[in-house]
């Protein structure tokens, strides 16, 4: 049996194109979203899902209706395999029911497992290059140097508390710990 499955973003997009590309492609039954694809709780994927039986195929639209990234389409590809149920995409004329299909799609997973990998070994080189020439990236201190040592001469004289010290340097208390911190180990002393 072919089971219809369409996701559309907000409430402003129309299913109507997907529905009859599914009904087109010969679904017996459609079931659909309209919510974002970040979201992980989709009633009707949770529906199409346990209305599969080994045997079945899965047909969507596009393959970025389905996932909400790559791997998690692999892993919902992954899923339907252990169910014994195919995934064909309308758009990308991807059908996992054929043996060309699933090469195409395993294709796909190793080509996205090895951009993250050149991702990594890259931001990796960057920040090993940045700090080789004395940069220690992150986030700019809030406070210059000599507010930062008021702020923590403040603290070591005892005389206010730490919600004062906070609002008279205009900073949260993580900011004013993480100063004390840096000042002394030992001199962070919640007051």
């Amino acid at each position: 049996m072919l089971i219809g499955y369409a996701r559309v973003s907000t409430d402003d997009q129309h299913l109507n194109l997907q529905h009859d590309a599914l009904q087109k492609a010969g679904c017996d039954k459609i079931y659909s979203d309209q919510l974002s694809g970040a979201t992980s709780d989709r009633p009707g994927l949770v529906t199409v899902f346990e209305v599969l039986r080994p045997g079945d195929t899965l047909v969507i639209w596009r393959l970025d209706r389905l996932g909400r990234s790559l791997k998690h389409l692999i892993n919902l590809v992954e899923q339907l395999d252990k169910q014994e149920v195919g995934l064909k995409s309308l758009q990308e004329n991807i059908d996992t029911t054929t043996s060309g299909g699933r090469l195409v799609f395993h294709l796909f997973g190793a080509l996205a497992e090895f951009e993250r990998t050149l991702i990594r070994e890259r931001t990796q080189a960057g920040v090993i290059a940045a700090r080789a020439r004395g940069r220690q990236g992150g986030r700019p201190k809030l406070l210059e140097n000599n507010k930062r040592e008021l702020a923590i001469r403040l603290h070591r004289e005892r005389k206010h508390t730490i919600a004062e010290i906070c609002q008279m340097m205009g900073i949260s208390k993580s900011t004013l710990y993480n100063y004390l911190a840096e000042a002394s180990p030992n001199a962070i002393n919640k007051a």
